[in-house]
């Protein structure tokens, strides 16, 4: 009976494991970053991104990440952003489906490609992976951008914090996972059963 308990337990762990792995971490423009003169519409394409993914920007001083509304990001009208981030790694979590738009907020950035609008489905991610810089991440769709004077990078709907329209996370308040938590349980699980059974 109490063997029945404990594989019961130590497959609620495993399934733990599994369960938050559905979500898909891109990181945008890859190994690049985010930077001008970077192509983010064709870095997009062949992705799908669901609800319950997250983008991270990665990028240096003098940049920011700032959610915008679809006219701004059209125009590249800068000042005016519904959440906007400047500590150099920025995460957005894809909370809402349909289009997010992001532009760097320094003068001309967005005008030189440091755009993105990313459409975001309905539905969880099929799995969870971190596409490389080679761009194998998971088929995706992508809306083009409106017509500019530049190139166009995708991604998530404005909004002043990850809601509605995905808000954008400070340096810091990384999440942390309890994926290492998990495991060292599932392991001594799997030392009860083996060993003191």
């Amino acid at each position: 009976m109490a063997r029945a308990g404990l594989v019961m337990l130590c497959a609620t762990l495993v399934l733990n494991l599994v369960v938050p792995s559905l979500a898909t971490v891109y990181t945008v423009g890859d190994t690049t970053g985010w930077v001008t003169g970077m192509d983010y519409t064709t870095w997009t394409s062949g992705k799908t991104f669901l609800v319950g993914d997250s983008l991270v920007f990665n990028y240096g001083g003098g940049h920011s990440v700032d959610e915008v509304t679809r006219s701004d990001y059209g125009t590249c009208t800068i000042g005016t952003a519904i959440n906007t981030d400047s500590s150099g790694a920025t995460t957005i979590p894809l909370k809402t489906a349909g289009t997010h738009y992001f532009i760097c907020g320094a003068a001309g950035h967005c005008s030189s490609g440091m755009k993105l609008a990313v459409s975001v489905k309905a539905g969880s991610s099929p799995a969870a992976t971190t596409p490389s810089a080679s761009g194998g991440s998971p088929a995706a769709t992508t809306t083009s951008s409106p017509p500019s004077t530049t190139k166009t990078p995708t991604t998530t709907t404005p909004t002043t914090t990850t809601s509605s329209s995905t808000p954008v996370a400070k340096s810091g308040s990384v999440a942390v996972s309890p994926v290492p938590a998990l495991v060292m349980a599932s392991l001594v699980c799997l030392y009860e059963l083996a060993f003191l059974s």
